[in-house]
C-alpha cells in the first residue's frame, strides 16, 4: 500500500533535508527507487491518481517505494521541493538526480515514467501519439494567436 509520510519520515528514509554533502547535494537514503506524490485532499486530479498509485505499488511488487505527502500537513516538505501545483510527482532513482513532474498522468504513461525515470529504461516513443501531440500543439498555437 502507498504510504503517507511526514517530513520526519522523509528525512530518515528518503533525503535528510538538513544535511547536504560537500557538493551541496542531498544524500539519498532509500534502499530502492522512490516515487513521491505531493497531493491535497481537496484536489480532484490527486484523488484520481490515488487508486492508480495503489495499483502500481502492487504491480511493481516491492521494486519501488511509493510515498504520498499531504501538502497541507507538510508545507515545509512541499516547499523544499518547490511544489507549485497538485498533484506533483517526484521520481527519485537510486543513482542520479530526482525529477519532478506536475500533473496526474494516465496509468500507462505513469508506468513509462517510472520505468524511464526510476529504472533508466529507454521508452520507445509512440509515433502516432507524437503526431497527435504535435497537431494539438499547433492548434493551440493558432488559438493563442487568434485570441491574442
Amino acid at each position: 500500500m502507498v504510504k503517507n509520510v511526514t517530513k520526519d519520515y522523509f528525512n530518515k528514509n528518503v533525503y535528510d533535508l538538513n544535511k547536504v554533502d560537500e557538493n551541496g547535494e542531498l544524500k539519498f537514503l532509500g534502499k530502492k527507487p522512490v516515487l513521491v506524490d505531493f497531493y491535497a485532499t481537496w484536489c480532484g486530479p490527486c484523488r484520481v491518481l490515488e487508486p492508480i498509485l495503489d495499483e502500481l505499488y502492487t504491480e511493481y511488487d516491492g521494486e519501488i517505494d511509493i510515498y504520498k505527502v499531504n501538502t497541507e500537513d507538510e508545507m515545509e516538505l512541499a516547499g523544499a521541493f518547490g511544489v507549485m501545483s497538485l498533484p506533483t510527482l517526484l521520481f527519485i532513482p537510486m543513482e542520479g538526480k530526482p525529477v519532478m513532474s506536475p500533473g496526474a498522468p494516465p496509468k500507462q504513461m505513469l508506468k513509462e515514467l517510472i520505468d524511464e525515470k526510476l529504472f533508466g529504461k529507454e521508452i520507445k516513443k509512440d509515433e502516432q501519439l507524437d503526431t497527435a501531440v504535435n497537431t494539438f500543439n499547433k492548434l493551440m498555437e493558432k488559438i493563442r494567436k487568434a485570441l491574442g
